[in-house]
């Protein structure tokens, strides 16, 4: 599926059937919900952006900074064991268990 971005934001692309329109939503915002649709490409695209602006005028106006999705804060579960391991390496690479993963992450996302 694509995607398309704006001033930092990435928003989904879908169709509904019953409606007969397009709609998505901003992805990768888990405390605000940033709706648009269109009937056409262009009109979901121009609703997207008013939707982005939208949002980062009413934050300005209650004087608080918008939300940017992906944080960079990911919470994952994986076994103890594969936990213990990742420590282990760490400390003896004298590295936070952060700089591991994401090390690792980086390593793997260049090869693709």
């Amino acid at each position: 599926m694509d995607n398309m971005e704006y001033k930092g934001y990435y928003g989904s692309v879908g169709y509904s059937k019953a409606d007969k329109c397009l709609h998505g939503k901003v992805l990768g915002m888990s405390k605000d919900l940033i709706l648009y649709e269109g009937n056409t490409i262009h009109e979901l695209e121009e609703d997207f952006k008013a939707a982005v602006n939208s949002y980062i005028e009413s934050c300005e106006e209650m004087g608080i900074a918008p939300r940017k999705p992906y944080n960079g804060v990911l919470n994952i579960r994986i076994p103890s064991e594969i936990h213990c391991k990742i420590a282990r390496i760490s400390e003896d690479n004298g590295i936070s268990i952060n700089a591991f993963i994401r090390d690792s992450i980086e390593k793997r996302l260049a090869i693709l």
